[in-house]
Parts: structure tokens; C-alpha cells; sequence
């Protein structure tokens, strides 16, 4: 996709709606006859008196505020060389082949020198002032990698702006324009006191055709798209398009609840459905992009999963809720605290977690340095635990090799069949078979019995796994793990809950049907 539409994918059909530089568009005239033919009719009788779609105050809530509401123009150059001729050694043969072949295409669109001229990108996108002073919020995907850009004000003022600060991991950010006299502005509301069905209105620059109010309801709330760990979204159904991103959804009052981000489309058009930022997700990070740059987040140093029904079942917890904690980062606040693999964190500094994703949003949100209470139930009782929040920072990925696992089972020193799974005593040779570290203690698996009885194959269990422990007891042979399960058994149990190592020493909690 050329890069001026800024699209990028969530999923399969869900799209930022960042901005579209050109549009193509059929307009369709009445014919000028069938004015003059309704003037010669008879007068009709007026239609019945119909209540309006939506609240009457929709005009002057648009009214007040579109003076606030901005677009945002930006541009980038791009060589048109990049990415044409492959890395090759300087001097090669293959390397003056491809000189002479990029060169001889070039040349027969026209000018080579103007070819190899870097080109301007350019794009459209929208955004809001939230000061008098020229502070104005939009999306980081509207601004990502622009040379240069420009504000676009409601009476068609032009202005270059500045970047103050962004943050990819919420899709914000904040720029500054000098005007010279104070700007209208608009204030931020309440989003968590927005409700199902209340009216909102959308204003942005979809399809760069400027300044455009569309009016729906919220369909839903704290929508999870799988764009990012912070996912909070309000879905609404007010039209929202390509352009309209960074623009702000209004409540009523003329208040921000939420910024214009993506929407769902198999077309590239609005059918409905699309999605903002809750205004009370964007107001910390904002103004932490105004005080530093950058978004500075809490950190707690833990890996969660989803407590499934099934787990829920074996750590007695009803109905399935909170964040099931698989791992501890040994240099992380958590660690000191006291948490431990198989806590589940149900409140944190006084927010209830009700689902796994909530609690990296809570966490992040929280001030770096805060003491906060976190709930935990910890083998089906609750406890306090007191945590200090750390800072989370982008760590440098640091590449690793990528030991190639031959997962072929080693008949030979499988000792144990059960569960469905195939178990042997974690040997030298059989870390250096499937690449596990020295640090990770457990009974390995070598294989996986397909079977209609155990539900093994569902969990994503594979030769190489090492389970550490069953139902909180770390095993270390296959008879120590046969000798639990039978345990487990006797005392009525109908699952097992398994902490499983990969070769790298991350866990996860897996729970499989006792047979």
C-alpha cells in the first residue's frame, strides 16, 4: 500500500483510520427538469411532525466547538533508491549488474537525475487544541515519520508545528503551533462516566475534505482490538473515515471523551464501527508527553495469562476473573514484594482486574515510585501485598540464536506415559537436544500421544516443554509427577494444574483433564 494512505492493520478487516491524500469521488446531480417540475406541482400537504434523529443540541454542541478541531498536514522525504538495489559487497560484479539495471529502467521513465531526485509524502490527519497557548493532541500514527508539519485551522490559517512528544504504545501525540493570540480550545471529559448509547459526535478531516461532523452513539466500551498492551477502546458508531484520525469524540457538553483512532473496514470506508481512545487512557500520557517527551509507565515485572475456566476451576476461583500470574521478573518491583508464579492479581492499588488485559493498563497508568496495595489470591485465599512501582523502559531487543529444536522423541529414555504427554528425566544430552538452559529444573516432555482422552494436544504442549510444577509442587522426575497426578486424583481432582518451561526459562500455567 503506497505509504501516504498511513494505513496500518489491527487485524484482518480493523485499519487506523489515518489519512488519505487524494480521494476519487462520484458526485450524482439531480436533473435540473426536476426542479421546475416540483415548482409547477400542486403544494403537498407538509409531512407529519418527526422527532429528530438525535438531540436537538447536536448543531450547537458542533458549533461551539469546531473552532478547536484542526488538521494535520504532514510530509516526509523518501528516496526513491531505497530498498531498489540489494546489499551487496562494494565493487562486486553483482553489484555494477544491478547499478547498470536499476539505472537502464529509471532511465526510460525520463530524466535519470530527476528519478533518483528524494520525493515528498505527503498526508492528512486531524487533531484538537486542548490549550490556548497552540497545544494540540492527535494520533502518533498521523505524525510518525514526518519531516515537517503543519496545522490547518478551521478558518484555513496555516501554521507549522512542532513536536512535543509521542508515544507509539498509545497512539498519541502532542504538538505546538505559535499563533500569536490565544486559540479556542476544548476540555477533556469523563470517559468512564460515558454510557452504552449515549450520543456522541465525531469532527474531523476524513478524506482531507476538512472540517466534518458525524453524530452516532457508543456501542461499546473497553474494547480490546489487539493493537497494543493498552487496549481500552470506545467503540462508536458515528461515521468515521480515513483522515479522521487524531480528531477528537465529543460527549454532549462539548467535551473530549475520546480520541478518533481506527475503525473496522473490509473496505477502507466506515460501515459503523470505530473506535477512540478513552479520554481518561490519553490524559496521563499526555501530560507526561507535555512535562518529558515521552510516555514514562509503571512497571510491576510480571508475565500473566488469562485465567481460563479451567483454571479458574483448580484455583478455586468463581466466576474466572483477574491476571494469573505465569512468571516473575527476578529484577522486577514484584520480586521483593513477595509475588509468586500462580498469584492471581485481582485488584491493584484499588482498581479491580477483572480481565488479564486490564492490568498492564492499570499498572502503566500508575505514578513510577507509588506504593500501591496489590490483591492477590494466592492458592484460593487472599492476600495484601505492598508493591513499589518501577518504571517500564523499551529495552534493546538483543538478538539470540535461534537453536533449531529436532523434536523428534527420544524413545529411549521416555520412562512415563500420562496425562497424553511423554515424559523422561531432564538429562545433558537432552538439554542439548532441545536447547534448554542450565537453569530450568523440571521433568521434559518429548512427546505428545494423540488421543481423544486427553486434552494434551489442545494446550500447545511440544517436545522440548519441561513442567516445573503440578499444582504448586515442583517435580523433578517422571515418577515425581505420575506420584502427584495420583495424588491429585485420589483427592477427587479433575484437573491438574501444570507450570510449564520452555527452553528459555518463561512459564506459563497449563491445565490439563486428569484421566
Amino acid at each position: 500500500m503506497p505509504r501516504h494512505f498511513c494505513l496500518r492493520h489491527l487485524a484482518r478487516a480493523v485499519r487506523y483510520v489515518a489519512p488519505l491524500c487524494t480521494v476519487a469521488a462520484a458526485v450524482l446531480l439531480l436533473p435540473a427538469s426536476s426542479t421546475a417540475v416540483a415548482a409547477t406541482a400542486s403544494a403537498a400537504p407538509p409531512p407529519a411532525t418527526t422527532a429528530p434523529r438525535g438531540p436537538q443540541n447536536i448543531a450547537d454542541v458542533a458549533e461551539q466547538v469546531i473552532d478547536a478541531v484542526v488538521n494535520v498536514s504532514t510530509s516526509q522525504r523518501v528516496d526513491p533508491r531505497v530498498g531498489e538495489i540489494p546489499d551487496l559487497p562494494p565493487g562486486s560484479p553483482m553489484e555494477k549488474f544491478f547499478q547498470d539495471f536499476f539505472k537502464h529502467h529509471r532511465g526510460q521513465g525520463g530524466d535519470d537525475d530527476a528519478q533518483d531526485e528524494p520525493r515528498r509524502v505527503n498526508s492528512l490527519g486531524s487533531g484538537f487544541i486542548i490549550d490556548p497557548s497552540g497545544l494540540i493532541v492527535t494520533n502518533n500514527h498521523v505524525i510518525d515519520g514526518a519531516d515537517e508539519i503543519h496545522v490547518i485551522l478551521n478558518d484555513g490559517t496555516k501554521l507549522k508545528a512542532d513536536l512535543v512528544g509521542k508515544d507509539s504504545k498509545s497512539d498519541l501525540a502532542l504538538l505546538r503551533v505559535h499563533y500569536g493570540k490565544p486559540l479556542k480550545f476544548v476540555k477533556f471529559g469523563d470517559s468512564d462516566k460515558v454510557r452504552l448509547g449515549e450520543w456522541v459526535i465525531a469532527i474531523g478531516n476524513p478524506f482531507s475534505l476538512g472540517g466534518t461532523v458525524t453524530a452516532g452513539i457508543v456501542s461499546a466500551r473497553n474494547r480490546d482490538i489487539n493493537s497494543g498492551p493498552y487496549d481500552n477502546y470506545i467503540q462508536t458508531d458515528a461515521p468515521i473515515n480515513r483522515g479522521n484520525s487524531g480528531g477528537p469524540l465529543f460527549n454532549l457538553n462539548g467535551e473530549v471523551i475520546g480520541i478518533n483512532t481506527a475503525i473496522i473496514s473490509p473496505s477502507g470506508g466506515s460501515i459503523g464501527i470505530g473506535f477512540a481512545i478513552p479520554s481518561d487512557t490519553a490524559l496521563p500520557v499526555i501530560d507526561q508527553l507535555q512535562k518529558y517527551g515521552e510516555a514514562r509507565r509503571g512497571w510491576l515485572g510480571v508475565r500473566i495469562q488469562e485465567v481460563t475456566d479451567s483454571l479458574a476451576d483448580s484455583l478455586n476461583i468463581s466466576p474466572p476473573h483477574g491476571a494469573l500470574v505465569a512468571g516473575v521478573d527476578p529484577k522486577g518491583p514484584a520480586k521483593p514484594a513477595g509475588m509468586q508464579p500462580g498469584d492471581v492479581v485481582v485488584k491493584f492499588d484499588g482498581h479491580d482486574v477483572k480481565e488479564m488485559h486490564d492490568l498492564p493498563r492499570i499498572v502503566a497508568e500508575t505514578p513510577v515510585g507509588k506504593q500501591v496495595d496489590v490483591v492477590v489470591i494466592r492458592k484460593g485465599k487472599e492476600q495484601t501485598l505492598k508493591v513499589t512501582v518501577g518504571r517500564l523502559k523499551d529495552d534493546e531487543k538483543v538478538a539470540k540464536a535461534d537453536i533449531k529444536k529436532d523434536n523428534t522423541p527420544e524413545q529411549k529414555s521416555v520412562v512415563q506415559k500420562t496425562l497424553g504427554l511423554e515424559l523422561s528425566s531432564l538429562t545433558a544430552d537432552a538439554r542439548k537436544k532441545f536447547g534448554i538452559n542450565d537453569s530450568v529444573k523440571g521433568v521434559l516432555v518429548t512427546g505428545i500421544e494423540p488421543s481423544a482422552q486427553s486434552d494434551a494436544p489442545d494446550k500447545h504442549l511440544s517436545p522440548g516443554d519441561v513442567i516445573v510444577e503440578v499444582q504448586y509442587q515442583a517435580v523433578g522426575t517422571p515418577a515425581d509427577l505420575q506420584k502427584r497426578v495420583d495424588e491429585l486424583k485420589s483427592q477427587g481432582k479433575k484437573v491438574a494444574i501444570l507450570l510449564v518451561s520452555n527452553g528459555d526459562g518463561e512459564t506459563r500455567f497449563v491445565a490439563l483433564n486428569l484421566q
